[in-house]
């Protein structure tokens, strides 16, 4: 769960559409089929999704979100955006039990 500031500092899939193979940019010549863009563009390292880099603050579980705090369970039981920690839902009213 992610509030709305935060939406735009979501991964990116890295992996091009195969549909749009079609498309006018590559026609062009500006793109070529079947490029990285992620991997391929230059200073792309930074943002390049690293899987064991970050834990949840909480219960110290790897997070699947570049630059998130809290994973996606303790996100949602606290009511908190897993990126910026912002209160975006109450959850007072929810039945969470831990099962």
């Amino acid at each position: 769960m992610v509030c709305k500031k935060c939406e735009s500092k979501l991964s990116k899939v890295a992996a091009p559409d195969p549909f749009t193979s079609s498309s006018q940019a590559i026609k062009d010549g500006s793109r070529k089929v079947g490029e990285n863009k992620l991997l391929s563009r230059p200073g792309s390292s930074k943002n390049r999704f690293q899987p064991y880099q970050n834990k949840c603050k909480d219960c110290k579980s790897n997070v699947t979100q570049n630059k998130a705090k809290y994973c996606h369970g303790c996100a949602y039981k606290r009511g908190v955006c897993a990126i910026c920690g912002k209160q975006v839902l109450d959850t007072s009213g929810y039945v969470m039990s831990s099962r």
